[in-house]
């Protein structure tokens, strides 16, 4: 599981299809392994989709902005989600180092110096935001492209 899945899961509920959209996939890859390919591949062709009209309708529930308000009101300490990708990975209690960060910036297809880390962190922070965006959560448009 890639650090954006774990994003997705720390903010969408288990129900949402982003989240969804990760554990089939893994399941179906250890499903396929074992088993005759024959058999397998029908089935997670049909499972997305099954999944898939129903995903337009549960992905405007999620209120980014608000889950994220309501973790920082409990955090112990000020974090500045809106503009820090650092603060948002502590408040989803996810590893905000800087090798854990180019991580990210590799999963997202970041083409510029990851030695240059601020300028690597404002890119992550909005490429986060629209990927939330992107896959059914409602995020300030100020903080997205």
């Amino acid at each position: 599981m890639g650090i954006l899945s774990n994003i997705f899961h720390k903010i969408f509920p288990p129900s949402h299809p982003a989240v969804q959209q990760q554990a089939p996939s893994a399941g179906a890859t250890q499903t396929t392994t074992p088993t005759a390919s024959s058999a397998t591949p029908a089935s997670p062709a049909t499972a997305p989709a099954a999944q898939s009209p129903a995903a337009p309708a549960a992905l405007s529930d999620v209120d980014v902005e608000a889950i994220l308000n309501a973790k920082a009101q409990q955090a112990g300490q000020p974090l500045n989600w809106r503009t820090s990708i650092v603060d948002l990975l502590k408040l989803l209690d996810l590893d905000s180092s800087l090798q854990s960060r180019k991580e990210l910036a590799e999963e997202l297809h970041y083409t510029g110096d990851t030695g240059d880390s601020a300028t690597m962190n404002v890119w992550l922070h909005r490429q986060v935001m629209n990927k939330l965006a992107a896959n059914g959560g409602k995020v300030p448009a100020d903080l997205k492209d």
